[in-house]
């Protein structure tokens, strides 16, 4: 089973044998990454109690900088692994080796790796080989089926294999990871630090920049629509653009705001269904700033995102999840998210409904509008590292 207490000793670089501030590797790799880890991040940078060293993989070159420079944040080491045409096993294969690198250079006390992507994955894998203790931030998402979504419900438990300590968001995720047989001690319910993240920029956020979103009449209904998950490609895709023309047909007011993913399977799809459509904005993806305007500005959303979930009903906002499991239950049984994966009809039909029942709309807003928590993740993670340091502390020193 997971890494284990000697074994952590043994092999820990000599900082964590002796006390004193100890260096903490944060890795990130994609944008929600950059988005969730940055709070994290400025938290481990601001406590004396430990180091800070910020290692970007750059999976996503041209979209995870920009949310680390809006939180003030710039990595130590960024490794530019994008190319295009980039298969999986590519990065697999280069975010080990290069991140191992990294960790045999710096010899971190803790890495700490978030959520499901490839990054996570991979660069959990290195600690692993070198004995580093690892934490998952975001650990215990399970949708069971380890196709939906792809790869990253097997990216999530694979790393959990092989973590030290668990950092879950919530209630359902911890038990998830109990009947894995993680250890309950070394488990520590959060909340998202998406949240942390999400009401740091809100306070910030007072008008958009982008010049698309300038055009958006105050007066009408916005749908902020967002999709790009491999299992949603092709028909997926296809299917999603119907439902958007006959809600345009059907609302005469109705706009939509389309952030469109860099990936050209994606963009290919919405340009030729959508690109001639005047109530569309179909624009790049948006500065994190901005996409918190828009969620706020939007009336409802439509979203294949996991952090989107987490994200609109802390804003108080209906989403209706084009998914058809999810890994994120919580606001599902809240009554603040809806399944309707991408069946024109469905989505068509609860957008309506929400558009044009005003007791419907209320109804998802009158529920738990905090499933993810409160804004108080990263403080609870930092309090989980430095407790588990002291153990270690105490451990040394009976020897």
């Amino acid at each position: 089973m997971p890494h284990n207490f000697q074994a952590a000793r043994e092999n820990a670089p000599p900082s964590a044998r002796r006390g004193g501030r100890k260096k903490i590797c944060l890795v990130v790799g994609t944008r929600p990454e950059a988005i969730k880890m940055a709070p994290l991040a400025l938290a481990v940078r601001e406590d004396p109690r430990f180091d800070l060293h910020l290692l970007a993989t750059g999976q996503h070159r041209e979209m995870l900088l920009e949310p680390l420079r809006f939180f003030g944040l710039e990595p130590e080491d960024f490794l530019n692994i994008m190319k295009t045409g980039q298969t999986l096993d590519y990065v697999t294969a280069a975010v080990l080796q290069e991140t191992g690198n990294i960790f045999d250079r710096i010899r971190p006390d803790m890495a700490l790796v978030h959520g499901d992507t490839t990054t996570t994955f991979a660069a959990a894998l290195a600690a692993f080989y070198r004995g580093i203790p690892l934490g998952h931030v975001e650990a215990g998402l399970r949708s069971g089926d380890l196709r939906q979504p792809f790869p990253e419900e097997m990216n999530r438990l694979l790393a959990d294999r092989i973590c030290t300590l668990w950092f879950p968001p919530t209630p359902g995720a911890r038990k998830n990871l109990l009947a894995e047989g993680c250890p309950e001690e070394r488990i520590t319910v959060t909340g998202n630090t998406v949240i942390d993240a999400l009401l740091a920029a809100s306070r910030r956020v007072e008008r958009p920049e982008a010049p698309e979103l300038a055009t958006i009449p105050e007066d009408v209904p916005l749908v902020l629509l967002t999709a790009h998950r491999r299992e949603t490609w092709g028909e997926g895709l296809e299917r999603i653009c119907q439902g958007v023309l006959e809600l345009l047909r059907l609302e005469e007011h109705l706009r939509f705001l389309i952030p469109m993913h860099l990936n050209p399977v994606v963009r290919q799809v919405f340009m030729e269904r959508l690109g001639n459509e005047e109530r569309v904005i179909l624009c790049d993806p948006l500065r994190y700033p901005d996409f918190v305007w828009a969620m706020k500005r939007s009336r409802v959303i439509l979203s294949d995102s996991g952090g989107v979930q987490e994200e609109a009903p802390a804003l108080s906002k209906p989403v209706l999840v084009m998914r058809n499991v999810t890994e994120r239950p919580e606001a599902v049984e809240a009554g603040t998210a809806l399944l309707v994966g991408t069946d024109p009809e469905k989505i068509v039909a609860e957008t309506r409904k929400l558009l044009e029942d005003a007791s419907y709309y209320r109804s998802f807003l009158a529920k738990n509008t905090k499933p993810f928590g409160d804004g108080s993740a990263s403080a609870k993670i930092l309090e989980a590292l430095h407790g588990y340091f002291e153990t270690m502390r105490e451990v040394v020193q009976k020897q």
